[in-house]
């Protein structure tokens, strides 16, 4: 009775006109380590076919099944990101060919002259089999992935979404992290407005030498740390800065006019981080740190917050929001990918 269930769910997710919700589809639990948890095509005719159908470009997956190490952290890393995932199914026709297989594999391989046994390689392709962007080979970073992903919707023409730019930002900006904490007369005040500069990855409300802080992370890539402070002073949001030992002190307060900075000290969270998140049923959505301080700052601005989520997010917000009960999870600092699959498995199934 339960599988007889489970493909009249997948028949409606085929056939019906496709709402955000309809579009997800479960998340498959039969994957090769390798192929993460994206659900491919394994032929390259039906993939054709649904291009030209779709009116999508097909996302080929060269990989390796079982594979090498390279191979498997591809597919635990990159290919499991919900986003990515989110991404590759709905803009992309998803397509897999194992470059360790003879037969039809081998056939597909030696038609775009890609080379055996070999680690993964991915190439977009138009329904009249041209190349769309360049072919991604020796890169396996979630930001390389994420790049290739942009550049294959912006040439399709299509906007890219609000909520994929920002997890390429969140993870380019991993490579030159800093952090640092600034005091103000209200730490929820501070993570709205401070959210809101360009380079910020997260916030977190917290109490250090005996002020009421928001501890910053930033790209120092796009944000120097007296752009920060010098923006934040703007919105009365940087009264004094605590840094770590490698920022120069007397340069910060030439370039801040900050007179209050020093070391950082013992540091605590406040209890209510996020405080506009946490007053609303946005909190249980499972989100990145980037996206829940966007959020929080939109909710406590009176704007959209949904123009920073997903439409798996969105249909993630409606289940619960028709779903009412006690037992719901905050994800407020969370770790996103531990619910986000559970939840869309649910999504769907209750449909």
């Amino acid at each position: 009775m339960k599988v007889f269930q489970l493909l009249i769910c997948a028949s409606i997710l085929s056939f019906a006109q496709p709402s955000a919700a309809q579009k997800i589809k479960m998340t498959p639990t039969n994957n090769p380590a390798e192929l993460g948890k994206v659900n491919w095509l394994r032929d390259y005719d039906q993939a054709l076919v649904k291009a030209e159908k779709e009116n999508k470009p097909i996302f080929i997956l060269f990989q390796e099944v079982p594979g090498c190490s390279t191979c498997s952290k591809f597919g635990f890393g990159p290919l499991s990101d919900p986003f990515i995932v989110e991404a590759i199914e709905d803009n992309f026709i998803p397509l897999a060919i194992y470059n360790n297989k003879k037969g039809v594999d081998a056939e597909i391989l030696k038609k775009f002259n890609e080379p055996a046994w070999n680690n993964p390689v991915v190439r977009i392709i138009s329904a009249n089999e041209r190349d769309l962007v360049g072919r991604m080979a020796n890169r396996w970073t979630p930001s390389d992935l994420l790049s290739t992903i942009i550049a294959g919707i912006e040439k399709q023409g299509a906007e890219v979404p609000t909520y994929l730019s920002l997890r390429l930002d969140e993870k380019e900006g991993q490579e030159n992290i800093k952090e640092a904490n600034l005091a103000m007369y209200c730490f929820w005040t501070g993570e709205k407005e401070i959210s809101k500069i360009d380079g910020v990855l997260s916030t977190e409300a917290g109490f250090m030498h005996g002020k009421e802080v928001v501890k910053v992370q930033y790209d120092a890539d796009r944000v120097t740390l007296p752009t920060l402070v010098n923006q934040a002073a703007e919105k009365s949001c940087a009264d004094a800065v605590f840094v770590e030992d490698d920022y120069d002190l007397s340069e910060l307060k030439k370039a801040t006019e900050i007179s209050n900075i020093k070391r950082a000290g013992s540091y605590h969270k406040d209890k209510e981080v996020k405080y506009y998140l946490t007053k609303s049923n946005y909190r249980f959505i499972p989100m990145s740190p980037l996206q829940q301080a966007k959020v929080n700052a939109a909710l406590g601005s009176n704007q959209n917050p949904d123009v920073y989520l997903s439409p798996r997010q969105k249909a993630i917000r409606k289940y619960i929001a028709n779903h009412k009960s006690d037992k719901w999870v905050s994800q407020i600092n969370q770790e996103m990918e531990a619910t986000w699959y559970s939840l869309l498995d649910r999504v769907v199934l209750d449909m």
